[in-house]
């Protein structure tokens, strides 16, 4: 047998066709399937939806409502629905003029959601039955809060209402790492701080939230929330 017909193992040991195994996403609004991941998925609507396709508008909406909803409670309480009705209504309107990627419009949308419960709560403020500033609503203690929130286990409106208990600094942190889902870098553009400075607020924030809920259930903390 010549050299020359002896195929090396290797060779034959490969298989015919070693192509990945991947997943296809037909965007509703597009004229081929496309291999996307969630983060690509959701940038892909956020561009079609700045291009004006309404289809593309509602996977964002439905992606990020419910978290900027929680966002706004942690603000302005029962208010929250006014609020977060009026910052789509200005992300509508402005979403042609925003360039950034996925994260950078969630902490966008943060941003105004943020703007618009100032507003509200200063025009609250300005009448005299109902005066709140966002400090004391931040910074209010909600012992009556705490049991609910511990047996919805944080993921209900009693929840974000005994996030909103925390000192502000710590309570709009948690809100934006944990509720809305931010990173600390995007967290800090929305609160003008360093990215730093936000991780250790949402550590202190979630470290009192732990002991708070272990006081409720008459047990001891044993360690502190991480949001990394």
């Amino acid at each position: 047998m010549s050299a020359d017909s002896v195929m090396p193992a290797q060779q034959m040991a490969a298989p015919a066709s070693a192509a990945p195994t991947t997943t296809t996403t037909v965007h509703p609004w597009a004229g081929q399937p496309q291999i996307l991941d969630e983060d690509a998925r959701m940038m892909a609507s956020l561009a079609a939806a700045r291009a004006g396709n309404s289809i593309a508008f509602e996977s964002i909406y439905r992606a990020l409502a419910p978290r900027l909803a929680r966002y706004a409670r942690g603000l302005v309480g029962q208010d929250a629905e006014d609020v977060a009705a009026e910052a789509w209504l200005q992300i509508v309107r402005d979403l042609r003029n925003f360039d950034g990627d996925w994260d950078a419009f969630r902490g966008w949308a943060a941003r105004i959601v943020r703007n618009r419960a100032i507003d509200h709560l200063r025009s609250v403020a300005r009448r005299p039955a109902r005066a709140a500033t966002i400090d004391a609503l931040l910074d209010r203690a909600a012992p009556e809060d705490t049991a609910s929130a511990a047996e919805e286990s944080l993921s209900t409106a009693a929840a974000v209402d005994l996030i909103a208990s925390l000192p502000r600094d710590q309570a709009e942190a948690v809100l934006l790492r944990a509720v809305v889902g931010l990173d600390a870098r995007t967290a800090g553009d929305v609160l003008g701080k360093r990215a730093g400075a936000v991780r250790v607020a949402a550590h202190r924030g979630l470290r009192t939230l732990e002991s708070r809920l272990a006081e409720s259930n008459g047990t001891g903390a044993n360690g502190a929330g991480e949001v990394s």
